[in-house]
C-alpha cells in the first residue's frame, strides 16, 4: 500500500471518529426520537454551540475528503507516489486532526490556516501527479 493510500485509510477512520464525536452529543441534545427519524421537520431544539461546531467540522471533512481521495487515486493510479506526495498526504491528515479542536474551540484565524494547509497539500499532490 502506498503511503498516500495509508493516509487515505486513516482519514476515513478519522471521519468515522468525527462522526461519533458529533453523534453522541447530538443524540443527547436532540433525543433519539428525532435523530432516528426521517427528519422531515426541523428539530424542536437547536444543537449547542459546541455540537454545532462538531457537525460543521464533520461536514467540512466530508468536503475535503472528496478532493483528497481524488488526489490519492490520481497519484496512486498514475504511479506518481513520491516522498513529496506522501508528505502532502500526511500533512493533509495532520491538518484534519488539528482542524477538529480548532473548529470546536473557535480558533481564529488558526482554523482557517489549518484548513488551508490541508487544502494546499491536496492541491500539491495533484500538481505533482501532473508533472
Amino acid at each position: 500500500m502506498t503511503p498516500e493510500l495509508t493516509a487515505l485509510a486513516l482519514a476515513g477512520i478519522l471521519q468515522m471518529l468525527q462522526f461519533v464525536l458529533f453523534a453522541i452529543p447530538a443524540n443527547m441534545e436532540l433525543g433519539t426520537g428525532y435523530t432516528s427519524s426521517a427528519r422531515d421537520r426541523a428539530p424542536s431544539r437547536q444543537l449547542s454551540v459546541g455540537t454545532g461546531r462538531l457537525q460543521r467540522a464533520l461536514d467540512n471533512h466530508f468536503e475535503g475528503l472528496i478532493l483528497f481521495t481524488i488526489a490519492v487515486v490520481v497519484v496512486t493510479l498514475s504511479g506518481s507516489s513520491s516522498p513529496l506526495t506522501a508528505g502532502c498526504a500526511f500533512t493533509y491528515l495532520g491538518a484534519r486532526v488539528l482542524y477538529i479542536p480548532a473548529y470546536y474551540y473557535g480558533w481564529r484565524p488558526g482554523r482557517s490556516l489549518i484548513w488551508a494547509v490541508g487544502f494546499f497539500a491536496t492541491a500539491l499532490m495533484l500538481l505533482a501527479a501532473l508533472v
